[in-house]
């Protein structure tokens, strides 16, 4: 049996939200369009678009955004146009970056720029590692929050001094903010806040927004058309985006409104996570609605308790474990969507004990 065949047999599923059926989103998608009376766009022309496109802009504090087919065409981009407006083709990433991580080489191969990575693996990188670069940087890239140390983010005063050096030296800061909606109840800041002093800001309308697919690029009026005629010359430009902005748009103002929600029940997790000493979690404070739980079992050893309990009691408790710098251990990542807001807390109790169980020597 296929992992996607188990999950799918189970009653209770722990991270992220729950995942209607293609009939099911289709069916939602039409009545939503007829509700509102959508017409396709054209090559991306089309009111609903243009609409989204604004919407996005304003939520971040930028003058224009542009819809692009994919996250990993869109932050290339972005930095390519960064690196061609101040001479310089160096570009500063985190080691834990998605493009480092999860593109298979496209910015190297593809000629977009050259990366040096700075900052420690396991913590968001400082203005302190920005200022120990002796090179004139094109650009900088900051993840917030960062996904592959289990949703870190820098300190509010760290990410300042961040925005001033950037700004002082002309250093173009790049936001992957693939799953900036969760920061900001951690933060405390509206997204304008959190936006104000970078350059240009990725966001994916799939992540936390629970869309099809697709992502937006916000910043300049001008370096967004620039990006826009960059993604047509990659192949970006599908004749019709309607699928992917509808199913973002017909639940955004929803999601968004539940991020503080799901910060609220991470911060419950995280108090209940204090009864079980065997699973370490990380970060040490919820700084979004997501963390990575560590467990002293190899990675194999964890697949294979999360099918037992997803066979013998219908609770998937995670898709994939990771192998962890020790040996005989893993980390496993937990999303608080709206699986873990709805579901009662004698529920999550009880994967928890579950969980813990078979963690035991």
């Amino acid at each position: 049996m296929t992992d996607a065949e188990l999950r799918q047999q189970c009653h209770t599923i722990i991270p992220g939200h729950r995942q209607p059926t293609p009939a099911e989103t289709f069916a939602a998608m039409s009545a939503w369009c007829e509700e509102h009376g959508i017409a396709h766009d054209t090559y991306g022309d089309g009111e609903l678009i243009e609409q989204f496109e604004q919407k996005i802009a304003r939520l971040l504090g930028f003058e224009a955004a542009v819809f692009c087919i994919t996250g990993t065409m869109t932050q290339v981009t972005a930095l390519r146009l960064a690196c061609q407006d101040r001479a310089s083709r160096l570009v500063a990433l985190h080691p834990t970056s998605h493009i480092l991580r999860h593109e298979r080489g496209n910015h190297e191969l593809l000629d977009h720029f050259k990366a040096l990575m700075i900052g420690d693996p396991h913590r968001p990188w400082t203005v302190d590692d920005l200022r120990a670069v002796p090179d004139a940087l094109a650009a900088a890239q900051l993840e917030l929050p960062m996904r592959e140390i289990g949703g870190q983010c820098p300190r509010w005063d760290e990410l300042d001094a961040i925005k001033h050096h950037c700004q002082q030296h002309n250093i173009h800061l790049h936001m992957d903010g693939a799953r900036l909606w969760e920061t900001q109840a951690a933060f405390g800041q509206p997204l304008s806040a959190v936006c104000r002093g970078f350059d240009s800001v990725y966001v994916s309308l799939y992540k936390g927004i629970g869309g099809l697919g697709g992502a937006m690029l916000a910043g300049s009026g001008q370096f967004v058309e620039r990006a826009r005629e960059w993604f047509r010359r990659q192949g970006g430009n599908i004749i019709h985006r309607t699928p992917y902005v509808v199913a973002a748009a017909m639940q955004f103002d929803a999601r968004i409104a539940a991020m503080p929600h799901y910060f609220e029940r991470t911060q419950w997790l995280y108090q209940l996570l204090q009864d079980y000493p065997v699973i370490a979690v990380n970060p040490a404070r919820p700084q979004a609605n997501m963390l990575h739980l560590h467990l002293p079992v190899s990675r194999e050893r964890a697949m294979a308790i999360r099918d037992d309990i997803a066979s013998e009691h219908g609770i998937w408790l995670f898709g994939r474990a990771s192998h962890a710098a020790l040996p005989d251990h893993c980390y496993i990542e937990w999303y608080v969507g709206d699986n873990l807001l709805a579901m009662p807390d004698g529920q999550v109790l009880k994967a928890l004990d579950l969980l813990a169980a078979r963690l035991k020597p």
